[in-house]
C-alpha cells in the first residue's frame, strides 16, 4: 500500500503497541502519520498535566528523517520520557522550575533507544524531584488518571505513566526509588518494570537516591516491557552504579515454584476488603498453575520500608537535590520541601545506625524464588490527598517502598477487575539479576495464572540438562541450579528405555536413573534446564558418585545431557520406574496443599 494512501486512513483505532505499529509500518504506514495521531490524541485529551515539554517539531522532523525501514527493533516507535531523564535539546527540570537546564547529550538509555529508531514525544510530569507516590507534588498541572479522575495519577513517575495508558506513546520510561515505576502502574491499570539495580544505566538521570535509584519501563504488556529491558540493559562502564549482571532470557516458569506472601495477619490493604479479596484470587490462581504459595509475617519488610523515609536514606535525598534546600527552599513544592527537611538533622552516625538495621533486616526477608504482593494495598483520591498530603502517599508505599533496599527487581502486572470494577495489579519481586524469572511470571499472571510461556531454545552460552530428581522445580537440591543462572525450559519425558531407582542414602533422598541394556523400561519424568556453560563446571564438581552426567534420549528422539546414575550403586535400591518419576515417586508422603488462611484486616 502507498504510504500517502495508508496514511490517509484514519488511525484512531491503530493500537499503540509494538506489534501493531510494526505491522502498520510494513504495510506503508508513515512514522510522521504515527506521531502526528500521537499529538492528535493529546490534544484530544486536554490533560495539559502529562507533558511538561511537548516535542512535537522535534518528534516530526525525526520521524520524517527515519526513511524506509531499516530493520531497526524501534523504529518508528513513540515514547515518553520522565522530566528527571535527559534527552538532548529539551529541558530538564526534575519539576521545579527554578531546576530547569537544557540537556546537552541523552541520558544513556535515550541514547540507545535513539540508535535503535525511536522517537521521543517529549517529557513527561513527574513528583518534584522523583519524592512522592501520588504525582501532585508538582507546580504544574496534575496528570489526571486514565482509570479514574478522582484518584490520583500515582508517582513520582505520573505523566509517564498515563501517556502510557491513555495510548499516546507505546511505552515511557520512568524512575523507580520507592515504588515510582510500579505504583502509577497499578492506579492506571498497566505494567510497570522495576529492573535489578544497576542492569539500566543511570548516567543522565537526575538522582533521588542515588544508592537506590533505576530507569523503569512503563508499556501496555509484559511481553513488551520485557523486550524493552532487553533492548535497554547493558553495562555501563561510565555508570558508577551499573553491575554486569548475567544474561536473562525469558522462560516459563518451572512446574513448582516457591511464592512467599504476607500472611492473614501482615496483610495490609488500610479496610480495602475489595483488594484483599482480589489479591487472594489472584494467589489461587497461581497455586492452581503450580505455586507452592507460602504465608509469611511481613513485618520485616515493612520495617525495611519504614527506614526509606525515616532512615539515612532522607539525607540522601538532600544530598541530590542539593544546596536548594537551604538556599533556594522557596523553589520546592511545599510537601517535598518538608519531606527534605527532616534529612538536614540526620548525622553521619544515623547513617551507619540505618546501614546497620538495614543489613539486620535483610537476614529476615530472604524468602522464597518469588514474592507476591499488592502493588499496592489499597486506591488514593485527589480529595484524601488534598486534606492530607502525607498519610495517604505513605500507604501507597506499603509493598514498595522496601524493594530497592532489599536490592530486588520487580514487575507490576495488571490482573483484570476487583469486585468493585476497580483495576487489580500484582508485583511480582525476585532477587537481584532474576528480572527475567520475574517476567515470565508476570507473563503467567497476564494470562490468567495457567497460560504457558513460550518455550525457549537454549542459547548459545548454555548448556542443556535434564534433571530427574532431587534438583527438579520445587524439591531441596533445585536452588544449585537456579543460584548458578540456570533457568527452566520444560518438563518432558525421556524415551522408554529406563529404569528410575530410589537409592539409600541422604538426605536430601536421591533417585538413580539407569538406562535399560535391552533397550526396555519406562519414559521417566524429566525437566530440561539451561545453565550457563561458565557455571557447568562448578556444578558438576558437587554432583556426587554414584551419580554422572551423560547423554539421554527424550522421548522426541532428540538428546541431551543429564544425570545417569552408575550401575553398581543399585544394590539395596528400590526400583520405582512404575511410577514414573521422582516426584511421583514422593506424592504419597507430600502433605495436601494447604488452604489459604482467611484475609483478617488490619
Amino acid at each position: 500500500m502507498p504510504v500517502a494512501q495508508c496514511d490517509a486512513v484514519p488511525l484512531l483505532d491503530l493500537p499503540f503497541t509494538l506489534a501493531a505499529l510494526r505491522a502498520a509500518y510494513a504495510g506503508g504506514l508513515s512514522p510522521e502519520a504515527v506521531v502526528e495521531e500521537a499529538f492528535r490524541r493529546l490534544d484530544a485529551l486536554s490533560d495539559p498535566g502529562i507533558f511538561l515539554y511537548e516535542a512535537r517539531h522535534a518528534a516530526l522532523g525525526e520521524a520524517r528523517a527515519l526513511g524506509a525501514p531499516d530493520g531497526r527493533p524501534l523504529w518508528g516507535i513513540p515514547y515518553a520520557v520522565k522530566d528527571n531523564i535527559d534527552v538532548a535539546r529539551m529541558p530538564t527540570t526534575a519539576a521545579c522550575p527554578d531546576f530547569t537546564y537544557v540537556a546537552e547529550a541523552d541520558a544513556a538509555v535515550v541514547a540507545r533507544l535513539r540508535a535503535m529508531g525511536a522517537i521521543c514525544l517529549g517529557k513527561t510530569n513527574l513528583d518534584q524531584f522523583a519524592t512522592g507516590l501520588v504525582g501532585v507534588r508538582t507546580p504544574y498541572p496534575v496528570p489526571r488518571n486514565a482509570v479514574d479522575p478522582k484518584l490520583v495519577p500515582g508517582g513520582s513517575s505520573s505523566g509517564s505513566a498515563v501517556a502510557v495508558a491513555r495510548r499516546l506513546a507505546v511505552f515511557a520510561l520512568g524512575t523507580d526509588t520507592a515504588g515510582s515505576g510500579r505504583v502509577p502502574a497499578a492506579l492506571n491499570d498497566i505494567v510497570g518494570l522495576k529492573p535489578s539495580l544497576g542492569a539500566l544505566s543511570s548516567i543522565g538521570m537526575v538522582p533521588a537516591c542515588r544508592s537506590l535509584d533505576t530507569v523503569s519501563i512503563f508499556a501496555g504488556s509484559v511481553a513488551e516491557a520485557w523486550e524493552l529491558f532487553e533492548l535497554t540493559a547493558f553495562y555501563d562502564a561510565a555508570d558508577p552504579w551499573s553491575q554486569a549482571l548475567p544474561a536473562q532470557r525469558l522462560s516459563p516458569p518451572p512446574p513448582r515454584f516457591r511464592v512467599a506472601v504476607p500472611d492473614a495477619l501482615s496483610l495490609r490493604t488500610y479496610g480495602d476488603e475489595a483488594q484483599a479479596a482480589h489479591f487472594r484470587a489472584t494467589i489461587a490462581k497461581l497455586q492452581a498453575g503450580g505455586a507452592e504459595v507460602r504465608e509469611i509475617d511481613f513485618s520485616p519488610f515493612y520495617a525495611v520500608a519504614e527506614l526509606l523515609y525515616s532512615g539515612p536514606w532522607v539525607a540522601e535525598r538532600v544530598a541530590a537535590v542539593g544546596a536548594r534546600v537551604t538556599q533556594a527552599p522557596e523553589t520546592l513544592h511545599p510537601t517535598t520541601r518538608a519531606i527534605l527537611n527532616l534529612g538536614l538533622s540526620l548525622t553521619a552516625v544515623d547513617a551507619f545506625k540505618g546501614l546497620y538495621r538495614l543489613q539486620e533486616l535483610k537476614r529476615r526477608c530472604e524468602e522464597a524464588q518469588f514474592i507476591c504482593v499488592p502493588t499496592i494495598p489499597t486506591f488514593v483520591t485527589l480529595e484524601e490527598i488534598g486534606a492530607d498530603p502525607i498519610g495517604p502517599n505513605a500507604r501507597l508505599g506499603t509493598y514498595t517502598n522496601f524493594v530497592n533496599l532489599l536490592d530486588l527487581c520487580g514487575i507490576a502486572v495488571p490482573t483484570g477487575p476487583r469486585g468493585d470494577g476497580r483495576p487489580g495489579s500484582l508485583t511480582i519481586l525476585a532477587r537481584k539479576g532474576e528480572d527475567a524469572a520475574c517476567a515470565s511470571l508476570a507473563l503467567r499472571v497476564e494470562r490468567g495464572g495457567r497460560a504457558p510461556v513460550p518455550v525457549p531454545a537454549p542459547a548459545a552460552d548454555e548448556i542443556a540438562l535434564a534433571v530427574c530428581g532431587a534438583h527438579m522445580s520445587g524439591l531441596p537440591l533445585n536452588h544449585e541450579l537456579i543460584h548458578r543462572g540456570g533457568r527452566f525450559l520444560r518438563a518432558c519425558r525421556t524415551a522408554p528405555h529406563y529404569n528410575l531407582y530410589a537409592l539409600p542414602g541422604g538426605p536430601p533422598a536421591r533417585p538413580g536413573l539407569v538406562r535399560n541394556a535391552d533397550g526396555q523400561g519406562a519414559a521417566i519424568a524429566v525437566e530440561i534446564w539451561a545453565l550457563p556453560r561458565t557455571a557447568l563446571g562448578d556444578f558438576l564438581a558437587g554432583v556426587p558418585a554414584p551419580l554422572a552426567i551423560g547423554t539421554l534420549m527424550l522421548e522426541d528422539g532428540s538428546e541431551v545431557k543429564g544425570f545417569l546414575c552408575e550401575s553398581h550403586a543399585l544394590a539395596g535400591a528400590r526400583d520405582i520406574t512404575r511410577e514414573g518419576g521422582w516426584r511421583e515417586a514422593l506424592a504419597a508422603d507430600a502433605p495436601a496443599p494447604r488452604e489459604l488462611s482467611p484475609v483478617v484486616e488490619p
